[in-house]
Order: C-alpha cells, then sequence, then structure tokens
C-alpha cells in the first residue's frame, strides 16, 4: 500500500510540473505574438452625400475592411476608427444603401508607416496617393430601377412610318400648284423638250478598239458627201 501512495504522489507531482509547463510556454507564446505582430488602426472620415440627407444616414453605413474581414462604425460627425488592424495591405470601403463611394487602398508597414491610394484593379502597378486620414467622399447615388421612357412628340414625327405617309401628301399637295405656275410650267416643258446627244453603242466600241485616229477619216467623208 505504501508503493501505491508514493506511485501516486510522483503522478500527482508530473501532472502539476507538466500544467506549469503549458502555462509558461503559452505566456511566451503570446509574448511572441505581440512583439512580432504589432496592431494599427485605420482612421477616417465619411462625408454624408449631400445636405438635405436623412440625419441617421451614419446607422445605415458601415465601413468595410478586405470585404468585412474587419468592420468600423460612423460617429455622429462621420469619422470612424477600425482597431486591431495588423500591418498589411487592405482595401477600404464604404457600404451604404443608397449611394456609392471610391474604394482606397491602405497599406501599414511593420514601422507604422501609413500609405493611402487609389484602387486600380486594371493598372495595379499606378500608384495614385490619396491624403491619410481617409477621406471617403460620395460618387453618385444608385438606381436600382430603371426610369420609364416617356412619349416624345419629335420621335414620332421623325419616324420612318410617318415620314413615309406625310411625303407622298406634300408631293401631291404641291405639285399641282407648281403645275399652275407659268413659270414652273415652262421649267418643266423645257426640260422635258430637253434631249441628250448620247453617242451610239457601235460608235464607241470602234473607237475603243480602234483608236482616234481613224475616226478622222470618217468625219472627212461625210463632209465631202454633204458638200
Amino acid at each position: 500500500m505504501a508503493k501505491l501512495y508514493v506511485f501516486e504522489g510522483h503522478s500527482l507531482l508530473n501532472f502539476t510540473l507538466i500544467l506549469v509547463l503549458l502555462g509558461f510556454v503559452n505566456v511566451i507564446q503570446s509574448e511572441v505574438y505581440e512583439v512580432t505582430t504589432e496592431i494599427f488602426s485605420v482612421e477616417g472620415k465619411v462625408f454624408p452625400p449631400d445636405a438635405n440627407v436623412a440625419s441617421n444616414w451614419q446607422v445605415s453605413t458601415r465601413v468595410l475592411v478586405n470585404g468585412g474581414d474587419f468592420v468600423g462604425f460612423l460617429k455622429e460627425d462621420g469619422s470612424f476608427t477600425i482597431n486591431n488592424v495588423p500591418s498589411g495591405s487592405y482595401v477600404v470601403e464604404v457600404a451604404n444603401p443608397n449611394y456609392a463611394y471610391e474604394p482606397v487602398r491602405v497599406e501599414i508597414n511593420s514601422k507604422g508607416k501609413y500609405r493611402a491610394r487609389k484602387v486600380n484593379y486594371i493598372q495595379t502597378s499606378q500608384v495614385l496617393q490619396v491624403p491619410y486620414p481617409l477621406k471617403m467622399k460620395p460618387l453618385n447615388r444608385f438606381q436600382y430601377f430603371q426610369v420609364r421612357e416617356q412619349w416624345k412628340l419629335t420621335e414620332f414625327v421623325f419616324s420612318p412610318m410617318v415620314l413615309m405617309m406625310v411625303l407622298p401628301l406634300l408631293l401631291i399637295m404641291i405639285l399641282p400648284k407648281m403645275m399652275n405656275d407659268p413659270d414652273a410650267r415652262k421649267e418643266m416643258e423645257q426640260f422635258n423638250n430637253f434631249k441628250y446627244d448620247m453617242p451610239e453603242v457601235s460608235e464607241v466600241l470602234t473607237s475603243f478598239f480602234t483608236g482616234s485616229e481613224k475616226q478622222k477619216p470618217r468625219a472627212v467623208k461625210s463632209n465631202k458627201k454633204r458638200q
């Protein structure tokens, strides 16, 4: 029985030593983690869309870091502070149901230096810096519904179907008046009596194949016959 008690005492002592060692290791790991990973904060201000916006627009607005890894809430003046952010590169966006804001990329190095620039998904190497702390301004208002097209008189008048119907009517109404005018009638008669001196097809072909030099004697013979 004595040996059994001694064994139980050693096992209890070993168990307590293991617990102490585990606690000591956890303390060391936490201290190393705090030394290696420093914590920072992202600060800025969100401006309201316009002067007529509702007074509680801050309630429906959130500031998202990397799509929601870190979330910030607005104060009454529109400012925000997102804490416990480690060093790295983050995309800061403003989520509002009615207005769109331009996202900004914030880069924090291990020494605590900040650099903010515009987000460019097409030309990622292009750097356009913006001031820090951030100043988020609205771009435009969301349009969830398409505006219904309105009826316009000009579109109806200049439509092809209306033009095809109106132009013949105008010609029918204007042509009789033009025929009653003596000057217009004379011009029409002269145009009808005008004859174009079109050469014959055979003459054109012979002149093309034979050349212009062989046409001169024919012209001379014709003149002699007339004499």
